[in-house]
């Protein structure tokens, strides 16, 4: 038997979930765009890594483009496609993946949180789920507004460590992933915001901190589901930050991007403006109710 019949309910659940994401934003008037896939300069993040296509590379993310559409007047931008990330597979993770992203002008990382409250429960409304998520024997109370914590509160209650310390001995990551995010989102969907300025090299700094980016991730049930900032329009800092990373890359013995010269451009007409990148794969393993996401995609790499 085909792997793809055994999961068909999966799939076309995942169908039912991509075009109530749509209809979410043609209801807020949000333009849906297509952007290059395959780009000369990916953002030079220290731990994304991305796929080479002859001398260019294929988008870890369409970040770039969508930001310099902003620039270009369109206030409200989505797009739903495929990104592209070396040595990610694992139970969550694939090498290739499938992406919402949207902006919204003059909006922050705070207003975008209750957009993302907004998305899911509409989501969740058009698939007949109310508001309880049913996930691998959990129930997940999705009334809103959901909770919200510091991430260094969270370090400090779940892994008995500072921020601070766990960046100075360089295990940030590592603490998160094991330490922290086992205990996100277990009854109701958890916000983690405020992550240290370093973790952000994308994102604006907190006004009156130069310690904290305005940066969130919703954890659902110890899933990482989005990743979102208020958005850095200064230039200057950005080539800073992009060249911080650079210099990163290089110290780990990874291959050094060029810089995106055009976006440097164009983020001196860019308006302020928030984001939000959402793995679409894993909301489908949420709502189909498995842990594995081989379960929500109709190909895998090794079937290839």
């Amino acid at each position: 038997m085909f792997r793809q019949t055994t999961i068909r309910k999966n799939l076309e659940l995942r169908a039912d979930i991509v075009t109530s994401i749509r209809g979410f934003f043609q209801e807020n008037s949000y333009l849906e765009v297509e952007t290059p896939c395959r780009i000369p300069a990916p953002a030079p993040e220290a731990h994304i890594d991305a796929q080479p296509s002859g001398e260019w590379f294929l988008h870890a993310s369409p970040e770039l483009c969508m930001k310099q559409m902003l620039a270009a007047g369109f206030p409200r931008i989505f797009q739903i496609c495929r990104c592209f990330r070396q040595h990610e597979r694992g139970g969550r993770h694939l090498p290739e993946l499938t992406m919402l992203e949207w902006y919204t002008a003059g909006a922050s990382y705070l207003d975008m949180m209750t957009q993302c409250e907004e998305l899911f429960t509409a989501v969740a409304r058009d698939l007949g789920r109310g508001n309880a998520l049913h996930y691998q024997g959990a129930i997940v109370d999705l009334a809103v507004p959901w909770e919200r914590l510091t991430v260094n509160r969270a370090f400090e209650t779940y892994a008995g460590v500072s921020v601070a310390e766990s960046l100075e001995k360089g295990t940030f990551d590592e603490t998160l992933a094991l330490g922290v995010e086992p205990h996100l989102g277990n009854d109701r969907p958890l916000i983690l915001y405020d992550y240290p300025a370093a973790c952000g090299s994308l994102a604006r700094l907190k006004p009156g901190s130069e310690n904290l980016a305005e940066r969130f991730e919703l954890y659902i049930q110890g899933v990482e589901i989005c990743n979102a900032f208020s958005e850095l329009t200064d230039p200057h800092e950005q080539r800073i930050r992009f060249e911080r990373e650079m210099v990163l890359r290089e110290d780990t013995g990874k291959v050094v991007y060029p810089l995106p010269e055009p976006f440097l451009k164009t983020l001196t007409k860019m308006p302020e403006a928030a984001g939000n990148a959402l793995g679409v794969d894993r909301l489908a393993m949420l709502f189909a109710d498995t842990a594995l996401i081989d379960d929500v995609v109709a190909f895998t790499p090794e079937e290839l």
